[in-house]
């Protein structure tokens, strides 16, 4: 008889064991299915330093090429007296801020001449490391020859 009364009790707890596991299934079928759904989760602090790592040794040349872009300026020669330097004058046409009439502004750089430009050339110089007390820009073309 007691062998009867285990199995009874056995087969009572069994049916409330199978909806438990069902349960079970069911959570965790509707998990993976909101896992799939889900927005992906940040990388971890330890592979965004990788990350930086990586970009800085050089491996991402994208960034490092767009990075480093020197100023350009086309002007013209204004003087060449000095030895491997030229003074480049630069035009730009500046809208008034009132008047709304465009103005034109002129400024003139020093700039390091290995090209031979003469006065009234029109060149292009790229800034550069400061070669002098006042000149820190390059001649890099000489677009057009001046008019004798």
């Amino acid at each position: 008889m007691a062998n009867k009364n285990t199995e009874e009790i056995e087969d009572a707890v069994n049916p409330a064991e199978e909806t438990a596991a069902a349960e079970e299934t069911a959570a965790e079928v509707a998990a993976e299915a909101s896992a799939e759904t889900a927005e992906p989760v940040e990388a971890a602090p330890a592979e965004k330093k990788a990350a930086k790592k990586e970009a800085a040794s050089g491996e991402s040349t994208e960034k490092a090429e767009r990075v480093h872009k020197r100023a350009e300026k086309v002007g013209v020669v204004s003087s060449d007296k000095m030895t491997k330097t030229v003074v480049v004058r630069v035009d730009r046409l500046v809208k008034h801020p009132i008047y709304r009439k465009y103005v034109r502004r002129r400024k003139k750089f020093m700039a390091h001449d290995e090209l031979g430009a003469r006065i009234g050339d029109k060149v292009r110089i790229v800034e550069t490391r400061p070669l002098s007390a006042r000149k820190r820009w390059r001649v890099v073309e000489i677009i057009q020859k001046a008019e004798i």
